[in-house]
């Protein structure tokens, strides 16, 4: 199990459990994917310490974070994460969001006026794969019913998960196992897919604001077998979004777990949005 010291914040009457590091006077602020909490970003905070201060940190319901009262949508994801920004980092921070995350940072930007963005391999609401998407919500919760009963048996959950075994440093692993695979870790990832999917419908009808800042957008070539098919649909409807914002867009040799397959890359897009930042005030 790793070992990082953090600490705990009521934010919107929820317990946040947040971890800080680094240096400097910008902040940058990770957003998880579904089903993910802080360990994510692991192999991506190092190599930020002598640039900026990091933080990470479990949604609500998700590792070391308290149980909310209901389930949380997209919106309420959003608040807490304004919340934690304007708690700890009220001047300059950069929003890191991947997958279900880069909704979450969109909607908070719009509050927020952030210094930059970076969305790594983002949903893309518009996307015409998530037209009809409430047939794939009830087969993805059916497979999480399972996950979530098999949980209690270590060696299964090591075997459904072994792709992030290989992936991540081992103690990070080790902590997903005892936190973010377990039946209460995957209740909270099976409300966030219900989550997802009432937010395609709401970003359809009232989108974010386009962001005001720099916005670097990193996109998957790969995908691993039950993704491939849409593959092509999301990277398409990526490039749109970027396009529509005036961002930068990059391809990553990654599967779509890109923080652990390509952390340098995603370290290297928050760089540029620092040095971008600073050359303006210059």
């Amino acid at each position: 199990m790793r070992d990082v010291p953090g600490r705990r914040m009521t934010l919107n009457g929820n317990e946040i459990y947040f971890e800080e590091s680094g240096t400097g006077s910008t902040w940058v602020v990770f957003e998880s994917g579904s089903g993910a909490g802080r360990t994510l970003w692991d192999p991506v905070v190092p190599l930020l310490g002598d640039t900026a201060r990091t933080v990470a940190y479990d949604r609500a319901g998700r590792g070391r974070s308290g149980r909310p009262a209901e389930p949380q949508t997209i919106d309420d994801m959003a608040a807490t994460l304004v919340a934690l920004v304007q708690a700890l980092a009220p001047e300059r921070v950069i929003l890191v969001g991947h997958s279900m995350g880069g909704l979450i940072v969109r909607r908070a930007a719009e509050t927020l006026a952030p210094a930059g963005l970076v969305l790594i391999d983002p949903t893309p609401e518009n996307a015409p794969n998530y037209d009809n998407w409430a047939p794939t919500v009830r087969k993805t919760d059916r497979i999480l019913a399972v996950q979530q009963a098999l949980s209690h048996f270590p060696p299964l959950m090591r075997l459904l998960t072994s792709s992030y075994g290989r992936k991540f440093p081992a103690d990070s692993y080790a902590t997903m196992l005892a936190e973010d695979f377990t039946s209460a870790g995957l209740t909270t990832t099976r409300h966030e897919i219900t989550a997802v999917a009432a937010a395609i419908d709401e970003f359809r009808r009232r989108p974010p604001e386009p962001p005001k800042s720099g916005v670097i957008v990193i996109s998957a070539i790969h995908a691993a077998r039950y993704q491939a098919r849409n593959l092509d649909l999301m990277r398409e409807y990526q490039r749109r979004y970027a396009a529509q914002v005036g961002a930068q867009y990059e391809d990553a040799v990654s599967e779509h777990i890109i923080p652990a397959e390509r952390p340098e890359q995603v370290a290297a897009a928050v760089r540029r949005l620092i040095d971008a930042e600073a050359s303006q005030e210059q």
